[in-house]
C-alpha cells in the first residue's frame, strides 16, 4: 500500500514536499516514482528513483526544480518541489514498480499506485 501526504495550496514560486509511505517489504526492491494528473489532462510522469536510490529520472518539465529521494529505512519516497508554477497544479500520485526508474516513465502497467494528493499553485 502506498499513502501520499504533503499536498496543499502554495503560491507560485513556493515549495512543497510530498511524501509517500510504502507498507510492506516488497517495495524496498521496487523503483518508485511520482506522476500527476491535471484537470482534463492525462496522467503524466514526473520523476522516479531506483530501488537503491542511486538513479533518478525526471520529466523535462520539472528538471532543476523537483528532487526525488527515498529513505529505505523508512520505506518512504519524497518529492521536493521548488519554484512551483501554476501549471504544476495537479493530483500527484505515488507509484511503485519492479522495473527501472527510467522505464517507469513509459510503462503503461505500473504495479502499484497511491490514492493521490492535491497540489494547487496559485498565481
Amino acid at each position: 500500500q502506498l499513502v501520499e501526504s504533503g499536498g496543499g495550496l502554495v503560491q507560485a514560486g513556493g515549495s512543497l514536499r510530498l511524501s509517500c509511505a510504502a507498507s510492506g517489504s516488497t517495495f524496498s526492491r521496487y523503483a518508485m516514482g511520482w506522476f500527476r494528473q491535471a484537470p482534463g489532462k492525462e496522467r503524466e510522469f514526473v520523476a522516479a528513483i531506483s530501488w537503491s536510490g542511486r538513479f533518478t529520472y525526471y520529466a523535462d518539465a520539472v528538471k532543476g526544480r523537483f528532487t526525488i529521494s527515498r529513505d529505505k529505512a523508512k520505506n518512504t519516497v519524497y518529492l521536493q518541489m521548488n519554484s512551483l508554477k501554476p501549471e504544476d497544479t495537479a493530483v500527484y500520485y505515488c507509484a511503485a514498480d519492479p522495473g527501472t526508474s527510467q522505464s517507469m516513465s513509459v510503462n503503461p502497467n505500473i504495479a502499484s499506485w497511491g490514492q493521490g494528493t492535491q497540489v494547487t499553485v496559485s498565481s
